[in-house]
């Protein structure tokens, strides 16, 4: 399948580009505002589907909405009449196209050109009215407010905000492509008049705040709720505007003669991670806890895991090493301790269930 993408350096067309190049079933071709549109009759000559993505948004000149817009898209539906073939075409509009600014007025426009090939021609349309699209390489500083708070941010650099309480509608460029793709691919839309989902709907002030705690939570190592929905968005949006020297970071590292206890991440509400490491013959621990469990993963040398039960004093060993993958879990009510019992330093990783409170830490003291 060959696939015209036109605005093909823009931010949502370089993500739809990246996710077609993974297929080998699609050639692209691009179409950009560098290009003559003399080009078109040639491109849509060859295009089994078309993107039209291509647009104008913030001109110097407002006359430009009208040419960057309906002018070109009604020069991409000649060149498709032209070329005789019935190709399917998405278009890029905006929730703008029910305003009557130049803006909005040129993407209406747009869309009845568009609709006229539909029931003229045949070519089937998708028309997305898209909200405000977030995600990686979206250009900051332009017309993108998430965008500009995660380079802003990361950045140190101040952020504006003339109403915390305004509210926006967001959608994610993975999102987007997904549907593009989908219907690419012969999904069946319900009207010419498509639309993304979900739809994220949040406060401007919200928004900076979720940000803001991104950027904090390299040094309080508590990580919000990142696997779902708005939060897993704005987060992989977040970290895609990292300069590369800031890749990485330091976390503490807290030591003494058995070895290093090092923090890695800290959950709100699903605990946190953490490793230690104990030279040989040492041992660690010796202390139950009531409610609080922990997992214990040894990546390196050998383990000797001992454990009583605080009132009936039954015993429990076991022994484990970093060659044989095997979680150790503690057991409420029931004293703990690891000894590395080999000749090398000893490395376990270790999760508990909940963040280590100095005023309730739940763990008491009591040598096997």
């Amino acid at each position: 399948m060959k696939v015209l993408i036109t605005g093909s350096n823009g931010f949502v067309a370089q993500n739809l580009i990246a996710t077609l190049e993974e297929r080998n079933d699609v050639e692209i071709l691009r179409f950009t505002r560098d290009d003559d549109v003399s080009r078109l009759d040639e491109l849509t000559g060859q295009a089994d589907f078309i993107f039209h993505l291509a647009g104008v948004n913030r001109p110097q000149n407002p006359a430009d909405f009208k040419s960057g817009n309906t002018g070109l898209t009604q020069q991409l539906c000649d060149s498709i009449v032209r070329s005789g073939r019935r190709t399917p075409v998405i278009y890029s509009s905006s929730t703008q196209a029910t305003q009557d600014n130049p803006y909005g007025l040129s993407k209406r426009e747009a869309e009845d050109a568009l609709s006229a090939l539909a029931e003229q021609h045949g070519s089937p349309v998708y028309l997305f009215r898209l909200p405000n699209v977030f995600g990686k390489w979206a250009r900051p500083n332009y017309n993108s407010a998430v965008a500009t708070f995660c380079h802003n941010i990361n950045r140190g650099l101040p952020i504006q905000i003339n109403d915390p309480a305004a509210a926006i509608t967001l959608v994610y460029v993975d999102d987007v492509v997904a549907r593009f793709v989908e219907l690419m691919d012969g999904a069946v839309a319900d009207d010419r008049y498509c639309t993304i989902a979900p739809q994220y709907r949040i406060t401007v002030g919200d928004l900076a705040a979720q940000l803001e705690t991104f950027r904090d939570s390299r040094k309080t190592l508590v990580t919000a709720a990142v696997g779902t929905g708005l939060t897993r968005a704005l987060y992989a949006t977040y970290v895609s505007y990292l300069q590369p020297e800031r890749f990485s970071y330091e976390v503490p590292k807290y030591g003494d003669p058995r070895g290093v206890f090092v923090e890695m991440l800290k959950t709100q509400d699903s605990g946190q991670f953490s490793y230690f490491t104990a030279h040989p013959g040492v041992t660690r621990g010796g202390h139950y806890h009531h409610s609080k469990t922990e997992k214990f993963l040894v990546i390196k040398g050998r383990a000797r895991f001992r454990f009583r039960h605080i009132l009936t004093g039954e015993f429990h060993e076991q022994d484990t090493d970093g060659d044989k993958p095997e979680i150790v879990e503690t057991v409420p009510g029931w004293t703990h301790d690891i000894t590395n019992i080999g000749d090398d330093e000893m490395v376990v990783m270790l999760w508990a269930n909940e963040i280590f409170d100095r005023a309730r830490p739940d763990t008491f003291a009591r040598p096997l």
